[in-house]
C-alpha cells in the first residue's frame, strides 16, 4: 500500500499518461512515428532533477514535464504535454491510486471476513447472553455476535467495490474540461490503457464528490472496526472476560502491575478510527472550489488520501489477527447467564400470558412484579433466588401457566432455534 502513495510511483504515472498521450496523438497523425518512438524510448524523469527544477519553478508538474523534455531531447520534446493541463494529468494518476488502494483494501476486508466467518462456525451454538444498554437482556450465542459482525462487513465490501468503481474516473480535457485542444477520443484511449473510465464531464479536475464518497467509505469501514474493537474491548472486562485478546508469552501489560492483560489492539483501533474520520470530515470540505477549479483541495488530499488507505491497510490486519486470536471462553458465558436468575425468560413468560387472554398491561405487570422480587430476595442475600421459582409461586401466574409450561418455553432452546438459519441465510454455513 504504502508504495502506491510514493513520490516515485506517482511521477510514473505521470509518466505512463505522458506517453499514452502521445501514442494517441500520433494515432491521430499529429506526432510522426519518428518523434514518437524518440519519446517511447527516452522518456524519463528523476526525483532528483524534478526537485530541483521544482526549486526554482514553484510547480511539480512543469518540473516533471522540464525533466521529461530533457530526456527526451529535440524535436520529440515539443509533444510532451502537448494539449494537457496539470490536472489531466494530477486527477487520472490520483484514479489510478485510488482504484490500485482500494484493490487491496478490498483484499484485506475479504481476509478479515474469512477470519469472522471462521470464528462464527466455530462458535455457532455457544450460548451467551446478549445487551441491551450493558444490562442482560436475552440469550444468544457468540457465533450469532460473529454473524452479525460477518454481515457488517459484507456491506463494507459492497461500500467499497461501488465507491473504487466511482473513483476509478481519469480526465484528459483540458484547462476547463472543454476537449478544446485534445478530443475526447484522445481521453477514452488514455484512461482504457490505465485501466480506469473516462469522465463522462469534468472542469479542470474532477469533481471531489467522488473522492469525499470514497473516504467516508473508508470512513465507515474504520468505524465498523471501532464498532467490533469496542466490543471486543467490553467483552474482556475482568468483570465479564467472555472473550479476550490473545496474549503472547513474554508479551507484558503494564509497567505498573504485572497481573495486567489489556486489550490494547482494540483501543489502538479505536483511536486510530478516529483519524480517518476527521480525514472524512476535509474531504468533504475539499468538495467546494471556486469555479473551473482552485487549489485549495491539494494539498489536502496529498496527506488524507495516503495517510487514510495505508492506515486503514494496517487497521484491517491488525483486526483480522484480532478475530484469529480472540480467545473465547464459554464457561464464563454460562456463568454471567446465570447472574440474572433466569429472568431473561420475563418477555417470553410476558407473551405467554398474553396468549392466555391477559392484556399486555397485566401481563406486563405480573412479570416485572415477580422478577423485582427475584432481585429483592437476591440483594437480601438468598443466594438460590430463581426466577421460575419465583413465577410458579405466585397464585397469579399459576392460575394462567403449569409448571410444564413454564418448563417448555423457559430454556435455551426457545431463544436459539433459529441460529442455524441465520447462519443458512448469510452463506457462512459450514
Amino acid at each position: 500500500m504504502r508504495g502506491i502513495w510514493t513520490e516515485q510511483r506517482k511521477k510514473e504515472i505521470w509518466l505512463e499518461v505522458e506517453k499514452l498521450a502521445a501514442e494517441a496523438i500520433h494515432e491521430q497523425g499529429l506526432i510522426s512515428a519518428e518523434d514518437l518512438r524518440q519519446i517511447s524510448e527516452r522518456a524519463a524523469f528523476s526525483i532528483e532533477r524534478c526537485d530541483e527544477l521544482e526549486a526554482t519553478l514553484h510547480h511539480d508538474v512543469i518540473a516533471f514535464t522540464t525533466n521529461v523534455s530533457e530526456n527526451v531531447g529535440e524535436p520529440a520534446s515539443k509533444w510532451i504535454h502537448f494539449g494537457l493541463t496539470s490536472s489531466d494529468i494530477l486527477d487520472t494518476t490520483f484514479a489510478v491510486q485510488l482504484k490500485e488502494s482500494g484493490e487491496i483494501l478490498l483484499e484485506g476486508l475479504r481476509s478479515l471476513r474469512g477470519a469472522i466467518a471462521d470464528k462464527a462456525r466455530e462458535h455457532r451454538h455457544t450460548p451467551m447472553i446478549g445487551r441491551s444498554h450493558g444490562i442482560h437482556a436475552e440469550p444468544l450465542t457468540f457465533g450469532l455476535k460473529m454473524a452479525l459482525m460477518y454481515d457488517e462487513f459484507g456491506r463494507g465490501i459492497s461500500r467499497l467495490e461501488n465507491s473504487v468503481a466511482q473513483a476509478a474516473v481519469g480526465k484528459i480535457s483540458g484547462a476547463v474540461g472543454t476537449h478544446a485542444h485534445l478530443g475526447p477520443e484522445v481521453e477514452k484511449f488514455i484512461c482504457a490503457r490505465l485501466g480506469i473510465k473516462a469522465s463522462p464531464i469534468a472542469t479542470q479536475v474532477i469533481q471531489r464528490d467522488i473522492h469525499a464518497d470514497f473516504m467516508n467509505t473508508l470512513a465507515l469501514i474504520a468505524a465498523s472496526i471501532e464498532r467490533w474493537a469496542t466490543e471486543f474491548r467490553h467483552l474482556q472486562r475482568t468483570e465479564v472476560l467472555e472473550a479476550e485478546e490473545f496474549f503472547s508469552k513474554g508479551q507484558k501489560g503494564s509497567s505498573a502491575m504485572p497481573h495486567k492483560r489489556n486489550p490494547i489492539t482494540g483501543e489502538r483501533l479505536t483511536g486510530l478510527a478516529r483519524v480517518i474520520r476527521g480525514n472524512a470530515v476535509a474531504a468533504m470540505e475539499n468538495i467546494a472550489l471556486w469555479h473551473e477549479r482552485d487549489i485549495s483541495h491539494s494539498s489536502v488530499e496529498r496527506i488524507i488520501f495516503p495517510d487514510s488507505c495505508t492506515l486503514l491497510d494496517y487497521m484491517l490486519h491488525k483486526m483480522t489477527q484480532l478475530v484469529r486470536g480472540l480467545i473465547v471462553y464459554p464457561e464464563n458465558m454460562k456463568r454471567n447467564m446465570k447472574l440474572t436468575l433466569g429472568m431473561w425468560h420475563s418477555q417470553t413468560v410476558m407473551l405467554a400470558l398474553v396468549r392466555k387472554g391477559l392484556t399486555r398491561e397485566d401481563a406486563y405487570a405480573l412479570v416485572q412484579r415477580n422478577a423485582m422480587e427475584t432481585w429483592k430476595k437476591r440483594h437480601a442475600g438468598d443466594m438460590d433466588a430463581d426466577f421460575k421459582d419465583q413465577l410458579l409461586a405466585d397464585r397469579d401466574i399459576a392460575a394462567h401457566l403449569t409448571r410444564d409450561e413454564l418448563d417448555a418455553i423457559c430454556n435455551l432452546d426457545f431463544h436459539l432455534r433459529y441460529v442455524d438459519q441465520k447462519f443458512k441465510a448469510l452463506g457462512i454455513d459450514p
